[in-house]
């Protein structure tokens, strides 16, 4: 084994939040070193948030195209997709990250080193370098970024099928003839939309009642109705007995449903039926780092693990599986470290799912305050009330809110309509200021625009209960 070589700090994984606490520290004069696998940035700007949205971007085009008249704009000729551009596209902005942090790293003085990481003891990792060769790197703090992949189910014949991940269903050069998406949560449903619209037929199958199981109720059927009308087809309480075929040629599911068992004949698979943390085989049993049940980091609310001087951030660490979250875990960790005592109790984390409409939330939802005996006096506005959808015709989904039943708190707010994801920063930013409702209410907002609706929403909220 190579002699190790000493670094300040030591981070396995380059996605968000450690990268961005690399930068830092390297930047305020510690040798701070990175070991990355595969993606120069991890999955955000590779294979997931941002390739997704590129790509769903184009699928808008592309049904804005078709849907031209509705505006009086007359297309002549047949209006087809290039998948081929569609995908580059998504690759030249995939490259422009790429490059933006190769700069970052350059200029930051953090060393970037390309290869697969296994500790070998504690705080000491042995590396085997993508170019070839081995090196040891020892940190006297470590910082585990290890992230997560898709989880195949163990459904007979699926994985010898090959199915699709968000990794492939976002490199494709062709629009599949048939689209079976395994999983209604967020990301099978934002490419079933998107594959849809690039001229698919899609059939999502999903195991539970409900597409998005967290969400309530009237939330799923919405986006459920949205989708339906767009050519989506679902199939409910659906478990998958077995696959035949493979991906990209043809493949044969049989289905168990409530009717009886089924046979869906598609052309390609999608699985997005949840995650798993990427602990497995990078020797954290020789680091004194504990797992959960699931195989997840355990940490604190300062996310220290097991063992001391060693960190967990992110998807790894049973955070909220959102980017978003990853970058206030390096916040966290990097006030800690200056001396602050912060920590991920009561954080409000908001989280979008970007078909058309979007959703978004954030804060409590109906189906939580019942869970939790918090009572709340919930208000709802259909899209098609707010006036700004009179321009657009966007009038599909509704606002929601909840508010304390005893005082004016703004407790929760979903959105399902365009624009979501803005509208809901105007919320969350009332609830991180704890302004009561009102506020809201009687806040002259701009005519006409999406988040003038809150005025009406809030306009409704229905009177305390009691004294």
């Amino acid at each position: 084994m190579p002699q190790s070589e000493q670094f300040e700090a030591l981070i396995l994984g380059s996605g968000f939040g450690g990268k961005l606490l690399a930068w830092h520290l390297a930047q305020s004069g510690r040798r701070t070193a990175v070991v990355e696998r595969r993606w120069i940035g991890g999955s955000c700007p590779n294979i997931a948030c941002l390739p997704s949205k590129n790509e769903i971007w184009s699928a808008r085009i592309a049904h804005q195209a078709h849907h031209a008249a509705q505006f009086g704009t007359v297309i002549t000729g047949l209006v087809t997709t290039d998948m081929a551009k569609v995908r580059q596209r998504k690759r030249d902005m995939v490259n422009r990250e790429i490059e933006l942090h190769l700069h970052n790293y350059k200029t930051s003085g953090a060393e970037l080193i390309m290869g697969s990481g296994r500790f070998v003891a504690s705080k000491t990792l042995e590396v085997r370098l993508n170019d070839g060769g081995t090196r040891v790197l020892a940190g006297d703090q470590v910082f585990l970024n290890l992230g997560t992949h898709a989880a195949i189910p163990p459904v007979p014949g699926l994985e010898a099928a090959r199915p699709l991940t968000h990794i492939e269903a976002l490199d494709l050069d062709y629009a599949p003839s048939h689209l079976v998406v395994l999983g209604g949560g967020y990301v099978g449903l934002e490419l079933a939309q998107a594959y849809r619209r690039f001229g698919s037929r899609v059939t999502v199958i999903e195991t539970g009642a409900q597409l998005m199981a967290r969400e309530d109720p009237d939330v799923a059927d919405e986006v459920q109705r949205i989708l339906r009308e767009e050519g989506i087809q679902f199939l409910f309480q659906a478990q998958t007995l077995k696959v035949q075929g493979r991906s990209g040629d043809s493949v044969g599911l049989t289905v168990r449903t409530p009717s009886g068992e089924q046979k869906i004949e598609g052309s390609d698979i999608f699985v997005a039926a949840g995650r798993v943390p990427n602990t497995a085989g990078s020797g954290l049993e020789e680091t004194g780092v504990e797992l959960d049940a699931h195989g997840y980091i355990r940490v604190n609310e300062r996310l220290e693990t097991t063992a001391p001087n060693v960190w967990a951030i992110g998807e790894c660490a049973g955070s909220p599986q959102f980017t978003h979250v990853s970058i206030d875990d390096f916040r966290i960790i990097r006030d800690n470290l200056a001396g602050a005592n912060r920590s991920t109790r009561g954080r409000l984390v908001p989280y979008c799912m970007f078909t058309e409409p979007p959703l978004a939330h954030v804060g409590l939802s109906e189906r939580e305050a019942q869970q939790r005996n918090v009572t709340v006096r919930v208000t709802r506005l259909p899209m098609s009330g707010v006036r700004r959808t009179a321009t657009t015709d966007e009038t599909q989904g509704f606002m929601k809110a909840l508010v304390g039943g005893s005082d004016n708190r703004i407790l929760g707010f979903t959105m399902i309509g365009a624009e979501a994801g803005e509208v809901m920063a105007v919320v969350q930013t009332a609830m991180v200021a704890d302004l009561p409702y009102p506020k809201l209410r009687d806040a002259i907002l701009a005519h006409p625009t999406m988040a003038e609706g809150l005025g009406d929403l809030f306009a409704n909220v229905p009177p305390r209960s009691g004294p």
